[in-house]
């Protein structure tokens, strides 16, 4: 019960900082996509969009960092935590030069013949992928720290930080749509040394607070252990890469086919998409700690009672707020937007409906990261996650629509699923009837019948504002109380109820002083 109060706890400061950080995030990309034009924007999403994506690799690797500290912590082993950190440090540093190497080789084909750019900002999108490349070597370098405030679950400073960066990322947005240089340039670069005042802030906040956090590589090197974090870090890192690639690489191959004005509906897709996501990724920040824990302490019950539970969750939190993006999503984006490129709404609802699947599966993904033994299943996730992109080539190579991307990913994620729960039985000890039973057929039961359910607005309300509002309460009321009574087992009503009470008197508490 304390664990789950702790998770609640960090869940409830963490979606402050999301309510906070997704406002202020489609708020700025509205300022940047009008300061930018259709063309820029997606000239940026093409070429310096990978920069958006490190923030994935970015918690990827930080996760497999994390696992390791979390587990030692479980154990209650302090003096491996700071070689768990040296090493993680080492390794990264590592990383990241590698990765500057392979990225500026990898530039050299892209604007030699890969990339489709207008001849007249050529060097302007070269200018952006050298900004990229520095905030890749930045990025990668926070790392451990990242891994060592997870670990300790301080999720008041992770949302501190969270809520600087989007205020500082929407000073940039009101920069540039001032400024009398060339916007994209200047877009690049800002973002790229936001990155370095990021694992500044970082560096000074561990040092200072965090015993673990002490850089001595000759007293705390370990030869063992550091082939341990890199064989494990190496395998995740393969998983994250080819998903990485496969991201970028559908903005390259739509980019070949259809230009850079598909290219921003690609990329304000993936903003919906991403803001949206914050809200299961928030639970997951807040739960891996207590899985890698509960392994770590010997405790595989309570492991997979908290994965499961986190998947039922955090799926609901998601697919809750899809319910109105999904019914009502031209009207939104014309709200959002001054301009909505061409396919944006199509784009939107089935990468909406690939995250959906997607959800039922990530949670299992930290479990088997948790265990330990990741090798055989980094390698075949990493041969699924390339196959929507050669599918898609070939699609549009015989003339299919653009759309037709989305559905490659559709039918990759259902793949995935299967195999991550082919995994999960044979090292988590997962029982595949169950986690059917209780987890996949719940939920997609309660999202259809809340969906269903919130389409009747629209059938008899013609105002496309009063539709927007009623299927929104429709949604809400009736996806809750569908979840209460055919989602949740007893035991979980009665968590819910006493995580109510204590909310209450922790409220009153405050009020009283």
């Amino acid at each position: 019960m304390q664990a789950a109060h702790r998770v609640a706890k960090n869940t409830g400061i963490l979606y402050a900082r999301m309510a906070i950080t997704v406002f202020i995030s489609l708020y700025a990309t509205r300022l940047v996509l009008a300061a930018l034009g259709v063309a820029d924007f997606g000239l940026f999403n093409v070429v310096g969009g990978v920069i958006a994506m490190l923030g994935f690799l970015n918690s990827s690797m930080a996760a497999a960092t994390q696992r390791f500290m979390s587990y030692a912590q479980g154990a209650g082993d302090l003096e491996k935590v700071k070689r768990i950190f040296n090493m993680s440090t080492l390794l990264h540093a590592g990383i990241a030069v590698v990765m500057v190497l392979v990225l500026e080789i990898a530039g050299y084909f892209f604007f030699n013949g890969i990339l489709n750019i207008a001849p007249d900002r050529l060097e302007v999108a070269k200018i952006i992928y050298h900004f990229m490349v520095v905030s890749t070597f930045f990025t990668v370098l926070s790392v451990p720290y990242e891994a060592v405030i997870t670990s300790h679950e301080n999720m008041l400073f992770y949302a501190i930080l969270g809520i600087i960066e989007s205020v500082l990322k929407l000073g940039i947005a009101f920069y540039i749509t001032y400024s009398a240089l060339d916007h994209l340039v200047m877009y690049g670069l800002l973002m790229a040394a936001l990155s370095v005042f990021s694992l500044i802030l970082r560096r000074i906040y561990c040092h200072r607070y965090y015993a673990e956090c002490v850089l001595n590589f000759r007293k705390y090197y370990e030869k063992s252990l550091m082939k341990e974090i890199s064989n494990f870090a190496g395998w995740s890192l393969l998983g994250s890469a080819s998903s990485m690639i496969a991201n970028y690489g559908q903005g390259i191959v739509i980019n070949v086919f259809f230009g850079t004005l598909v290219n921003a509906a690609q990329s304000v897709a993936a903003q919906i998409s991403g803001q949206l996501g914050v809200f299961s990724l928030t639970l997951s920040k807040a739960l891996n700690p207590l899985i890698d824990k509960s392994e770590g302490a010997g405790n595989r019950a309570m492991m997979l009672k908290a994965t499961l539970g986190g998947t039922k969750i955090s799926f609901f939190l998601l697919s809750f707020l899809y319910i109105p993006f999904l019914i009502k999503m031209p009207y939104i984006l014309g709200l959002w937007l001054k301009n909505v490129p061409e396919f944006t709404v199509v784009f939107c609802r089935l990468l909406l409906i690939r995250n959906l699947i997607e959800q039922l599966y990530i949670p299992l993904t930290n479990a088997l990261g948790a265990v330990g033994n990741i090798k055989k299943f980094q390698m075949v996730s990493s041969f699924l996650n390339i196959i929507p992109i050669i599918v898609s080539y070939v699609f549009f190579y015989i003339g299919l629509p653009p759309y037709t991307l989305y559905i490659a990913f559709i039918l990759f994620s259902l793949m995935m699923l299967f195999n991550v729960i082919y995994f999960a039985k044979m090292n988590c000890d997962l029982q595949v009837s169950k986690f059917f039973k209780e987890i996949v057929f719940n939920c997609f039961v309660v999202f259809l019948l809340a969906l269903l359910v919130s389409t009747i607005p629209i059938l008899i309300i013609s105002n496309e504002f009063l539709q927007f509002v009623f299927v929104c309460v429709v949604g809400g009321v009736s996806y809750t109380l569908f979840i209460w009574m055919f989602a949740l087992s007893a035991v979980e009503k009665i968590l819910v109820l006493n995580l109510k009470k204590n909310i209450i008197v922790q409220v009153n508490n405050l009020l009283k002083k």
